[in-house]
C-alpha cells in the first residue's frame, strides 16, 4: 500500500458489480452512486427472499436515490450468456466500463467430511470462475477507460497452516479470486488497468455473518459494510496506471488515507470487542 492521494472521484465512471443487491456490494455502489456514478448491477435476486434484505430492483432505487445512474440486470455470474448480456447492455447504455467489482461470493465452512461436492462446484463457479469470467468479458472496455480499475474482494494469501484446516474448500475459492486479481494486474499492467484484491481486517456485519458466522453475536463484533465501501473507493480512485497488483486490508488502505478514527464503523455503536476476520492475523497491528 502507497500513499497515492485520491487523484479524481467517480463522477460520470461507470461500475458493474456482481452481487450487489445488498450488503457490502451494495455499500459500494452507493459510494459510487453518491459522487454521480453509473452502477450496472448483475445479481440474481429478482424477489424478496426471507432470510435476506433486497433485492437488485431495490438496490437500484436506493442507488439512483443516492444521486447515481442504475441498470439492475437479473442474471448468474456463473452463465457466460449472462456476463455477455450485462456487459452489452452496460456498454449500450453507458457506452463504456470503466470499473470491474468481483462480489458476488459464496461460502461454505465445512471441514472435508460434512462439506458437499455440490458447494464445493458453487464456490469455485461462483467465487473463481465467476470472478476470472466477469474480469474477462470487461476487459476490452476497460482497456478503454482513462483509469479502468478491476477490484475483487477476496482476502490477503497467507501460507499458515490455521487458515486451511477448517475449511480447505472455501480457502481454496477465496485465495482463488485473489489469484485470479494478482495475475490479471500482471497481464494488464501494460495496458494501464489496475487490478487489486481487497479485504477487510474485521467481520462486516452482512447476513452472511449473520447466518453463518454466528449470529446477533458475530454482529456486535463487526464493522458496518461502509468500511469496505470507503476503502474500495479510495483504491477506485488511485491511478490505475500505478495502483495496482496488491492485495490489500480496508483498514491499512484507510489509515494511508487519513483515517485516524475507526469507531464510527463500529456496528453496535462502540466497538469494543471486534471479531477478527477470516485470513486475517489481527484488528490493529503495530
Amino acid at each position: 500500500m502507497t500513499n497515492n492521494e485520491v487523484t479524481r472521484d467517480l463522477s460520470g465512471q461507470t461500475m458493474l458489480i456482481s452481487g450487489g443487491s445488498r450488503g457490502i456490494g451494495l455499500a459500494i455502489a452507493l459510494k459510487a452512486a453518491a459522487d454521480g456514478a453509473n452502477v450496472a448491477l448483475l445479481a440474481k435476486t429478482a424477489e424478496p427472499h426471507p432470510k435476506l434484505e433486497g433485492t437488485i430492483f431495490t438496490a437500484a432505487a436506493e442507488i439512483e436515490k443516492a444521486g447515481g445512474t442504475a441498470l439492475p440486470i437479473v442474471g448468474d455470474v456463473r452463465s457466460d450468456e449472462s456476463i455477455a448480456d450485462v456487459v452489452a447492455q452496460t456498454v449500450e447504455k453507458f457506452a463504456g466500463i470503466d470499473i470491474c467489482v468481483n462480489n458476488a461470493s459464496a461460502i461454505d465452512l465445512s471441514g472435508v467430511d460434512d462439506l458437499r461436492m455440490k458447494s464445493y462446484d458453487l464456490m469455485q463457479d461462483i467465487n473463481v470462475r465467476g470472478t476470472y469470467a466477469l474480469s474477462k468479458a470487461c476487459v476490452p472496455h476497460l482497456r478503454e477507460s482513462d483509469n479502468g480499475h478491476i477490484l475483487t474482494l477476496s482476502p490477503p494469501i497467507t501460507l499458515e497452516p490455521k487458515w486451511f484446516a477448517p475449511h480447505t474448500a472455501y480457502t481454496i475459492a477465496k485465495y482463488g479470486m485473489t489469484l485470479a486479481a494478482l495475475g490479471l494486474a500482471q497481464e494488464l499492467r501494460g495496458d494501464g488497468v489496475a487490478s487489486n484484491a481487497l479485504w477487510p481486517r474485521t467481520l462486516v456485519a452482512t447476513a452472511a455473518v449473520q447466518n453463518l458466522l454466528g449470529g446477533d453475536a458475530a454482529m456486535k463484533m463487526a464493522r458496518t459494510p461502509a468500511i469496505y465501501a470507503d476503502a474500495a473507493y479510495h483504491v477506485l480512485t488511485q491511478d490505475s496506471r500505478e495502483f495496482t497488483g496488491q492485495s490489500l486490508l480496508c483498514e491499512d488502505v484507510l489509515k494511508s488515507a487519513g483515517v485516524t478514527d475507526f469507531g464510527l464503523y463500529a456496528a453496535d455503536g462502540e466497538g469494543a470487542d471486534l471479531g477478527v476476520d477470516l485470513f486475517v492475523d489481527s484488528v490493529d497491528p503495530e
